[in-house]
């Protein structure tokens, strides 16, 4: 997923940001609501952090804004308050989750996945693909049975794949969704993560194939 973190407490920000990384996410880290807001409106994000006491901005403003100005990305507000008359106020707002600091990092994790298995029509138990199951919830993936042994990266790519399936994927859209604003990166970093799990995938018939000059595009082979 890429994600936007808006999280103006250092500490916190580096934790989240760093196990998120670690995870195979894309993650821009804003500090403060005014910067979360530029970077709102020049990219799409699959998920945004959002603390509400920010320097500037509040959170509460900007996911007003977001809201009002028509745009769907789930919101899962991060914040020391939990009074039920909050948690209805924001929901009301338009956040889709609410997690009360301190929060256990798995606790994040579990609800991210909700979020994209919703927001992509899958459900709790594996997507069968040809002769590839891909499950979501378990974050396990096999061929014929035989378990697949991907990294953080390798998992989040075939993930993109998985959801975007039987459409072309350039290779921007990819580095979007793999690599954040502060990495360096580029196409042929996307080559060699494309080529690495090909041959994880080695006689899955849930194929990704080249479209020269446009990109990549992922699909059960119909043999």
């Amino acid at each position: 997923m890429r994600i936007l973190l808006v999280e103006d407490a250092e500490d916190l920000g580096h934790a989240v940001a760093r196990h998120l990384t670690r995870a195979g996410h894309a993650v821009d880290w804003a500090r403060d609501g005014g910067d979360g807001g530029h970077l709102l409106a020049s990219a799409d994000y699959d998920a945004v952090l959002l603390d509400l006491s920010l320097p500037g901005v509040s959170g509460t403003d900007l996911l007003a804004r977001l809201r009002a100005a028509g745009r769907r990305e789930p919101v899962i507000v991060l914040t020391a308050r939990g009074d039920m008359d909050d948690k209805l106020r924001h929901f009301q707002l338009g956040a889709d989750d609410y997690l009360v600091k301190p929060f256990d990092l798995r606790e994040l994790d579990a609800r991210l996945e909700a979020l994209q298995r919703r927001r992509h029509g899958l459900g709790a138990g594996p997507l069968v693909l040809g002769n590839m199951a891909f499950d979501a919830g378990g974050r396990r993936v096999s061929v014929d049975d035989r378990l697949v042994d991907l990294s953080a990266r390798e998992y989040r790519l075939l993930e993109y794949f998985v959801h975007g399936r039987g459409r072309i994927l350039s290779k921007e859209q990819i580095l979007d969704q793999l690599f954040n604003l502060d990495g360096e990166s580029g196409h042929n970093a996307v080559e060699l993560s494309v080529s690495r799990l090909r041959r994880k995938l080695e006689g899955s018939t849930f194929e990704i194939r080249t479209i020269r000059g446009l990109g990549y595009v992922a699909e059960v082979r119909r043999d």
